[in-house]
């Protein structure tokens, strides 16, 4: 055992000042441009890195903060919803959120869904119960591609851990003693408030915006969806974009993972479990041989 940790500590530390010197390295000093504005420069994507954000929910004993979960509920249904599903999500996953049931049944109630066949054999529409989920705003892909510039908006069921950046070596060996698992929150936070003007002589292509923390180019489809006091909150949080970003980041986050908080806590004991059984072979293995010559 002594060996193996004298052999990892190494490489943990050597790992983290590797990460630490690429991370000045891969920064650009003084506002310049970087590398991939350079002429003859491979593009890599995405061309800025996502900065880490503070989630509540990071670390072993990270959890949820439901009051933001509403919030970013609410960007969703009243900006995002125009153009993403989540159709794997259900209605009744919201008492999770903090709301009651009847709550829920009224939210529901806001959508419809279609459904049937109908003793007719014909498909009808109705209002949304708790056991459906969120419907989608297109009735296929060919309709939401054909309405959004001919790119198709992805569901949201599944985006905060399907669009986890890769950060590559040495870091990604620093995150599993860091416990860093917030690429994709960190990604979309980066995506949505990271809108700006394209480098000098770079060409935009028409219906294309420029954001250079797109991870599969430096142009996407998605206009600036959120703006300053588009989205009013009856908590007090500022009504920002950024705070629109990350509520909604979290909201994501949850959508994908509901069940974290659980995780972490069975996580938590079986190592609490591993700890005490590994001292209980030692006592048992010194109490064993105690009156054994060596």
């Amino acid at each position: 055992m002594k060996t193996l940790v004298a052999s990892i500590l190494p490489l943990a530390v050597a790992a983290f000042l590797g990460s630490a010197a690429f991370a000045e390295e891969a920064t650009p000093a003084n506002g310049a441009a970087p590398a991939h504005h350079e002429e003859g420069a491979t593009p890599h994507y995405p061309l800025k890195e996502p900065k880490e954000e503070e989630w509540s929910f990071a670390g072993p004993f990270g959890h949820y903060d439901k009051a933001q979960l509403q919030r970013g509920l609410k960007v969703y249904t009243e900006v995002c919803s125009a153009c993403h599903s989540m159709n794997l999500v259900p209605f009744r996953m919201l008492d999770e959120l903090g709301y009651s049931e009847a709550q829920v049944k009224a939210f529901a109630a806001n959508y419809e869904v279609q459904d049937g066949p109908n003793a007719a054999g014909e498909m009808f529409t109705r209002k949304a119960v708790p056991s459906d989920h969120f419907p989608a705003p297109f009735a296929n892909a060919e309709a939401a591609a054909a309405s959004n510039n001919g790119a198709a908006p992805p569901d949201f069921s599944l985006i905060a851990k399907a669009r986890e950046v890769e950060r590559g070596f040495p870091r990604f060996v620093v995150d599993i003693f860091t416990q860093y698992q917030e690429s994709g929150p960190d990604y979309i936070h980066a995506l949505l408030t990271g809108y700006e003007e394209p480098p000098a002589g770079f060409q935009v292509p028409q219906g294309g915006h420029y954001n250079p923390y797109f991870h599969a180019a430096a142009v996407l489809a998605m206009p600036k969806p959120l703006s300053d006091g588009q989205v009013t909150y009856d908590d007090g949080a500022p009504q920002t974009v950024d705070q629109y970003s990350k509520d909604v980041s979290s909201f994501l986050m949850w959508a994908a993972e509901p069940h974290l908080e659980e995780r972490k806590r069975t996580g938590f004991m079986v190592m609490v479990f591993l700890a005490i059984f590994t001292l209980l072979i030692y006592l048992t293995k010194r109490s064993v041989y105690a009156n054994k010559e060596h």
